[in-house]
């Protein structure tokens, strides 16, 4: 008897993984801003760009 595959599981899986990208997008979006409001433009980051 051959195993089955665990489509229920897989489906979970993969919306976990969706959820998990959708919110690190969320947080480096919102990073993104708050560096963007705190910096005045043609002052450079810490990472070394300048902001426009």
């Amino acid at each position: 008897m051959l195993a089955r595959d665990n489509y229920s599981y897989k489906k979970y899986q993969k919306e976990l993984t969706q959820k998990k990208k959708k919110e690190e997008k969320k947080q480096k979006k919102l990073e993104k801003e708050t560096i963007g409001v705190k910096l005045e433009p043609g002052q450079v980051s810490d990472e070394g760009t300048s902001v426009v």
